[in-house]
């Protein structure tokens, strides 16, 4: 078996992957790439993945990028129960849901109000904020239900979703002591999932920069 992971640390999406296989006891083959200096634009790296993105997973033959896939890929093929993926379809639905919530809402509108302030050097739009605290608020009731945020044991939604709430929280700084759910599973999650440190907070204190810069900027121009 040889797995080989294209990825940046400062990214969410990658981190969560690497979460998920150090509680898998997965090795994984780390090759750094570097989106800032443009090295997913390479030859060698557009034949791998033509949409040259991370993180991109390479299992032998096998090529696959979005990492909820990843993370539904690797449990699927090398977990040895259903620890972190339920083979129940109601249970595996609702997992699968807190997935694409990430991707299409929490993780998404984060972008959609930060990204275009660090990457495009644009304004940031209030409107844009109150999306995203909206996204907090439909979590906080997920977790107001459960333990975890897919029911009551730890699955992949969890690393999917800690990743993402680690960067908000350390790298963009964001304030969640008015969602006290999610402030209880982030604690709880902190010491209970092996490598958050090294991993997400990490890999957030890197990324923190760029939300600092601008913030600056925005501060400079009003």
């Amino acid at each position: 078996m040889a797995l080989n992971l294209y990825y940046m640390p400062l990214s969410a999406p990658c981190q969560s992957i690497r979460l998920l296989a150090k509680a898998m006891n997965l090795h994984i083959n780390l090759t750094y790439l570097d989106l800032m200096k443009g090295e997913h634009m390479k030859p060698e790296f557009l034949k791998i993945n033509p949409q040259h993105v991370i993180p991109t997973l390479v299992d032998n033959d096998f090529v696959l990028w979005e990492s909820r896939a990843i993370l539904i890929y690797l449990v699927e093929k090398y977990g040895k129960n259903d620890k972190f993926y339920p083979r129940d379809p109601k249970k595996r639905a609702v997992v699968n849901q807190r997935l694409y919530f990430d991707m299409g809402t929490l993780y998404a509108r984060f972008a959609e109000y930060y990204y275009p302030a660090i990457f495009e050097n644009k304004n940031f739009d209030e409107e844009k904020f109150k999306k995203l605290e909206e996204a907090f608020e439909f979590l906080e009731v997920y977790l107001g239900k459960t333990t975890y945020v897919a029911g009551d044991k730890l699955t992949v939604a969890d690393f999917c979703i800690l990743a993402t709430i680690t960067t908000m929280k350390v790298a963009a700084e964001i304030d969640f002591s008015k969602y006290p759910s999610i402030e209880r599973w982030y604690a709880q999650l902190s010491e209970e999932v092996s490598g958050h440190d090294e991993v997400c907070v990490q890999g957030a204190q890197e990324m923190k920069p760029f939300f600092e810069a601008a913030r600056k900027a925005a501060a400079e121009e009003q």
